[in-house]
């Protein structure tokens, strides 16, 4: 008789998970991650993102236009300017290129806007069907185009609004302004300030990105979660996110320095910086949605009904493999019966 089967035992990771309940969160965070193909919307995203800057600049260049052309004097004394900074034909060239672009503002303003609100729907479009994914949501029937793009740019426009407040918050929670107020109340010269001014801003603005980054988890996914389910994922994003930003600082001050640096390295730093924040906060809306209390609270879906398909094999005729079976049989039979007879 053969003893039972050891059952195997728990490797490494599953030992870690079992020990550690923040590591298991974290384990079960990355494979909603991986499942809801994280990787994926975050690359789309940051296409979206790089795209949408093209004609955002069209807009940026049509609006300094008709700042141009409202006030000739700050036009001439731009002219001078290039004038005097660049000789020759060159100059002459630049200042024609000036005169054109400005020309032709009214239309450059309303192609790049025409073509910076499609680049913002598709933006905003993959955003949302990536956060409910992370979530978990299932898609539900189209409510139609018109509809949902509505809905798209109402987003939008709120998550506009989401960021202006945050920049508004973080220029008020500035170091800059933070020293003007020390110095006019006459802390200035004290040791350490700029030590506390500088933990006071990190702070501050690790404050205002988890706001922004809770709101963007709970309310921009096709369906609104409520905030107690995203404070804490938002908290997580912040606070990797201002690591991020300072690391970036610290590299792109090292790579723009040389002649290629200074003409890819922006380019390049901005995509790898969409692509950071939007795997960011996709992984801390997976990390939100693989909670304890919101995995009880997700419902349980019945699974799909079983389809029965019956399998009939219907054979017409002998067919040749009968035939020929049929005929060695006789033969066998004929000669086995000859031999009977000769008996």
């Amino acid at each position: 008789m053969t003893p039972p089967a050891e059952p195997d035992k728990p490797g490494f990771v599953d030992r870690l998970r079992a020990r550690y309940g923040w590591f298991d969160h974290v384990m079960r965070a990355q494979g909603r991650y991986n499942d809801s193909k994280g990787d994926f919307y975050a690359a789309g995203i940051t296409y979206f993102t790089i795209f949408a800057l093209f004609p955002l600049l069209m807009v940026g260049f049509a609006v300094a236009g008709f700042v141009l052309a409202s006030q000739p004097d700050l036009l001439a004394e731009l002219q001078e300017r290039i004038r005097a900074a660049v000789s020759g034909d060159f100059a002459t060239q630049l200042v024609e290129l000036m005169d054109s672009a400005i020309e032709s503002r009214t239309s450059v303003g309303v192609i790049g806007l025409l073509t910076a609100g499609w680049a913002g729907l598709g933006w905003m479009a993959n955003l949302r069907e990536a956060l409910s994914q992370m979530w978990g949501l299932q898609r539900r029937e189209t409510a139609g185009f018109v509809r949902t793009k509505l809905s798209d740019l109402t987003a939008i426009v709120g998550l506009l609004l989401a960021i202006a407040a945050t920049i508004a918050l973080t220029v008020l929670s500035s170091s800059g302004l933070a020293r003007s107020v020390v110095e006019w109340v006459g802390l200035g010269e004290v040791p350490g300030v700029s030590i506390v001014l500088r933990m006071i801003s990190l702070a501050m603005s690790v404050a205002v990105s988890w706001v922004l980054f809770t709101w963007i988890i709970a309310r921009l996914p096709r369906e609104s979660i409520s905030f107690r389910s995203a404070i804490r994922a938002g908290l997580l994003a912040a606070v990797a996110f201002e690591v991020f930003k300072q690391v970036a600082s610290i590299y792109l001050r090292s790579v723009v320095t040389g002649p290629a640096g200074a003409t890819f390295g922006p380019v390049l730093g901005l995509m790898v910086f969409a692509y950071i924040t939007a795997r960011l906060i996709l992984f801390a809306t997976a990390w939100a949605a693989t909670t304890i209390e919101n995995m009880e609270a997700a419902p349980v879906l019945p699974p799909n009904a079983a389809t029965i398909t019956p399998r009939v094999e219907v054979r017409e005729g002998l067919g040749v493999a009968g035939a020929l079976t049929a005929a060695t049989v006789g033969a066998v039979g004929a000669l086995g019966l000859s031999r009977l007879r000769r008996r």
